[in-house]
């Protein structure tokens, strides 16, 4: 079977001016991504209480989730809102491998990435050739069909059979060896999380990266220069379900249970619209969409107040996104910084 044929870019060809590159830039750029992983590796956990390690332990989770639907729709223009369905196929599974199979922790997790991967690809078939509204209706509908799924028959918790659900008792989750305290265990999803960055930016800078800058452009341009455009768009929703499948492993690791209510459609509408708030150009918009996603609700919670509220800064931010800032905050922030440098020298 002949590779499909990806023609290079122009020599020199940069992004247009006002956009945002997502890891391009003078070298204190590439190191801050490995700053604040540093940041949340060594130095948080060490000020932070039971539940807060818990809830920054879901944000990454959350942030790699949102990084995996972030750069669909900003390299491929594709809306997907199935994201954290997705989370559910591999939490599931991960759950279902814990507690059926005593096997490492790592292997249950590139079992759980590799299933949500072949689901979406398999969700990605009737969708392929549809764009805009189309699109998003159809991976809409199957995170509905997902919700009742999960609603209906629950997470494995260490029962018997297929679906492994006992009617009271959980059984203990198996975390790595080097990370089974809840500290190690949140810097040990930083460190996934970071490598779920590293992985989008090495298939930006491979031919995938190239197809996708190209079909985004034009898909009959795309076609005629030989790239193979359903080929391209069934990679990108695969790459996106791996990205989903790791976030909802180690979101099972968190507690070593899962709540359907985790997983309904609104959720995923929800994700998407706050990795358009955050930037879906940039890793940093994956940051700050989960944090407005988990954190903020939290926050709101320890000052008393109804985390619903919540819904009303997210409405706002998006109106704010869509009127001024197209890279979202991250572009705003990043811009900020540029602007500060260029004044200062």
């Amino acid at each position: 079977m002949n590779r499909p044929h990806v023609p290079p870019l122009r020599v020199g060809h940069c992004p247009p001016r006002g956009r945002l590159s997502p890891w391009g830039g003078p070298a204190a750029k590439r190191l801050l991504p490995l700053s604040c992983g540093l940041v949340a590796l060594v130095v948080i956990p060490m000020f932070l209480g039971g539940q807060w390690v818990q809830i920054l332990t879901s944000t990454a989770c959350f942030a790699l989730a949102a990084a995996g639907v972030g750069f669909m729709y900003s390299r491929l223009g594709m809306v997907s809102l199935a994201q954290v369905g997705l989370m559910g196929v591999g939490g599931w599974v991960m759950l279902r491998m814990n507690h059926g199979f005593d096997l490492p922790f790592e292997l249950n997790l590139a079992v759980a990435a590799t299933v949500t991967m072949v689901f979406g690809w398999v969700m990605a078939l009737p969708a392929l050739r549809m764009r805009g509204l189309y699109l998003a209706l159809i991976t809409l509908m199957a995170a509905s069909g997902l919700e009742i799924v999960f609603s209906t028959f629950r997470f494995p918790n260490g029962g018997e059979g297929f679906w492994g659900v006992m009617p009271s008792l959980i059984a203990p989750f198996r975390r790595p060896w080097l990370a089974t305290g809840d500290e190690a265990y949140l810097r040990y999803t930083v460190v996934m999380l970071l490598v779920g960055f590293l992985l989008i930016e090495a298939h930006r800078r491979m031919a995938p990266g190239r197809a996708w800058a190209m079909i985004r452009r034009s898909e009959a341009a795309a076609m005629a220069s030989g790239v193979n455009v359903v080929y391209y768009k069934a990679w990108a929703f695969g790459m996106s379900g791996l990205l989903a499948g790791m976030a909802g492993a180690l979101l099972a690791g968190t507690l070593g249970l899962l709540d359907p209510a985790t997983f309904r459609a609104s959720e995923s509408i929800m994700l998407f619209a706050l990795a358009v708030v955050g930037g879906a150009r940039h890793w940093l918009g994956a940051v700050l969409a989960a944090v407005l996603y988990r954190v903020l609700p939290g926050l709101f919670n320890n000052w008393g107040l109804d985390a619903d509220l919540a819904l009303v800064i997210f409405g706002a931010a998006l109106l704010h996104a869509l009127m001024t800032a197209p890279d979202g905050l991250a572009g705003q922030l990043l811009g900020l910084v540029r602007r500060k440098e260029g004044s200062a020298t």
